[in-house]
């Protein structure tokens, strides 16, 4: 064993390395998210992966999964642990996001989840009239 002064380079990039490999693994599951791979990131979370995993930004796996319309990964995530109410760095829930570019599917998967259509800044219900999304606010009630 060497002391703390006598470490290897390569040693001492150990820990560096293994910060890149996690880094490189959140960008996966963020992506898998992003793009609705629901089988990739379903292997990830049942190997431990935290379904309450969050960018730079607050968002995560289920805001990038809803905001770009996956209701299987939503879907999917929620069943990992995932918080249906959890708001980005913004104040902007999944529930928001999902209103705001009007994806109906999404929407009523967290509805189901238990979202709260007043939670978040600006809410789900403000973002479904802002943007005249009759269906989610039909859904909203």
């Amino acid at each position: 064993m060497t002391e703390l002064g006598d470490a290897t380079p390569e040693a001492a990039a150990a820990p560096a390395a293994g910060h890149d490999d996690a880094v490189a693994l959140a960008h996966t599951l963020f992506e898998a998210a992003r793009e609705g791979n629901t089988g990739l990131l379903q292997a990830y979370l049942d190997a431990g992966a935290p379904a309450t995993l969050t960018n730079a930004a607050g968002d995560s796996l289920l805001m990038l999964a809803a905001y770009h319309g996956h209701a299987d990964t939503v879907r999917l995530v929620l069943d990992h642990g995932a918080d249906a109410n959890a708001a980005n760095d913004r104040g902007q829930t999944p529930l928001a996001g999902a209103a705001f570019k009007g994806y109906t599917k999404v929407a009523r998967t967290l509805l189901d989840a238990g979202a709260d259509p007043d939670a978040g800044s600006p809410s789900a219900r403000a973002a479904a009239h802002m943007f005249a999304r009759q269906e989610i606010l039909d859904l909203l009630g």
